[in-house]
């Protein structure tokens, strides 16, 4: 076990709303940013990265406002490296309690000459002069060298040593398209700290994508190499294959502290949660076999594997449910629950919702119980985060009823709600969800592609909720809208308007620049 001082400790870093935002799909408003930064303070997360504010408008207030918000944690915007996106940045983080610039620039040859078009001395002189700009503004600075993994040795170590006499407080090693393996990186890491002679006046950091499958391990490795802070989003969403994975990264600290030797500050009872909140809000499911927060992540179906768990579980646990905030309920729910036993639930599962909330997911679950011989934990969590996906929406589901079968034609008869007005259309299709989706079209044309419909089981039985994703894309815009019912159509249609309404909301906010370090 190793020694707990500061100097084994990691900072856990989250950019779930900067670099995981940038998931095709994963974009936030306002509102839904507020709430995960939330859920990252009551995880007691380092750092929060909360947006890129010269990016657009929207982020730039969502940055504001979390800095606002957020008292525990420290608030970190990105910049690039120029003085106009330093001041972005301040401007929006100024009001933190303890805020940070986290500033970039490409240093590997192939972004120097593709990307910046520039030589190594004019991207050095840029390391220089936009560190310098930023720690005039804050006393917190980060500089990151984008493709650090791919750039060479010397020039890095250069850069290094000049971003720390110009202030910087923090050193992010990013390895920005996942190409490093864990050997070699820990080996980068041993350089860096070797060869960098003012390394001592900075903590260093890592940020690795999971384009091989090895962010986890790779960030793993650079701990051990003496890296104190790790960059990472809840349930490793990203660009591409995504990023490190917050839980994945703190549950093998916890678990094998013996052999990394270091540890984080993070309260793992929160877990779960902050990975059902993210699920909830972006409409990216969690797979079943996912480490950590997966449903199978404690479930044991081998007959040898349910044999020693009855007798021991760690036996095939190396980790407990109730360390990363799942519980083993004595409350059984059904139709005859009251109201107080339903809030306790909730609490139980992670929720903390206002007294008219819990009226309202009370009825629906009252409705559900009707439906359903036995309500599970899974069944409540579908509910509630169907429940939960934001006020403001244009279009809103009232009633659905279709005619299927093999003899056709399959018909849908639907009732939307839009702009406050309900509207009601009959279509027919290649299918009850075909003549339903055509059906949500006519009363509100639009030119959005589906891209993705996946129907999942929310439970077992020929009762289960049905819980579907829906992915729209309109002219590079992407949204993704998720719902459950024990009707697999209305759950579609119910997807399908909340990945719509997602899309309204994105004609409203643009990302014109992206940032991918």
């Amino acid at each position: 076990m190793s020694t707990r001082d500061d100097s084994n400790r990691v900072l856990i870093f989250d950019t779930t709303m900067r670099d995981g935002e940038q998931s095709p799909g994963c974009s936030m408003n306002l509102e839904e940013k507020l709430r995960i930064a939330k859920v990252l303070e009551d995880l007691r997360v380092d750092v929060i990265e909360a947006g890129f504010p010269i990016s657009s408008i929207g982020d730039f207030e969502a940055v504001r406002e979390v800095a606002r918000t957020i008292t525990e944690s420290q608030v970190a915007g990105l910049a690039r490296a120029s003085r106009k996106d330093i001041d972005r940045a301040w401007e929006a983080l100024k009001e933190a309690k303890r805020p940070r610039i986290h500033t970039f620039i490409s240093t590997s040859p192939l972004h120097m000459r593709v990307k910046l078009r520039m030589e190594p001395d004019e991207v050095h002189d840029a390391v220089v002069d936009s560190v310098s700009h930023a720690r005039n503004l804050c006393d917190d600075v980060e500089w990151s060298p984008e493709d650090g993994t791919r750039t060479d040795h010397d020039f890095l170590c250069r850069c290094i040593e000049s971003a720390i006499k110009a202030g910087a407080t923090t050193i992010n090693i990013p390895d920005t398209v996942g190409y490093t393996v864990p050997d070699e990186f820990h080996a980068l890491i041993l350089m860096v700290r070797n060869r960098v002679p003012n390394i001592d006046k900075a903590r260093i950091s890592v940020h690795c994508h999971n384009d091989l499958g090895l962010a986890v391990a790779n960030s793993v490795a650079a701990i051990q190499a003496g890296a104190r802070q790790v960059e990472c989003t809840i349930n490793g969403i990203g660009e591409r294959a995504g990023n490190a994975a917050l839980e994945e990264i703190v549950m093998a600290l916890r678990t094998r502290e013996d052999a990394i030797g270091a540890w984080t500050g993070i309260h793992t009872e929160s877990i779960t949660k902050s990975s059902r909140t993210l699920s909830s809000i972006t409409g990216f499911n969690v797979q079943p076999n996912k480490a950590v927060v997966g449903a199978n992540a404690f479930a044991h179906e081998a007959g040898i594997h349910q044999a020693g768990m009855m007798r021991d579980s760690s036996t095939y646990e190396i980790m407990t449910p109730e360390s990363v905030g799942l519980t083993k309920s004595s409350l059984v729910m059904g139709k005859h629950s009251g109201r107080n036993a339903f809030r306790e639930k909730l609490i139980e599962l992670g929720y903390d919702l206002g007294d008219n909330a819990v009226q309202e997911a009370f009825v629906r679950f009252k409705e559900l119980a009707d439906k359903k011989k036995q309500i599970f934990d899974e069944d409540i969590v579908a509910l509630v985060d169907d429940q939960v996906q934001g006020p403001g929406e244009r279009i809103r589901f009232v009633s659905l009823q279709v005619v299927c079968g093999s003899k056709g034609p399959q018909t849908a008869d639907l009732e939307l709600e839009i702009d406050g007005v309900v509207k009601q259309v009959s279509a027919e299709g290649d299918g009850p969800v075909d003549a339903t989706f055509k059906a949500i079209n006519s009363l509100f044309p639009h030119q959005a592609k589906l891209q993705l419909y996946q129907v999942d089981a929310v439970t077992e039985g020929s009762d289960a909720q049905a819980g579907v994703m829906v992915r729209l894309e309109e002219q590079g815009r992407i949204a993704n809208g998720q719902a459950s019912d024990t009707d697999t159509v209305v759950s579609s249609c119910r997807a399908y308007v909340h990945a719509l309404n997602r899309l309204l909301a994105k004609r409203e906010k643009t990302h014109p620049q992206r940032a991918s370090a």
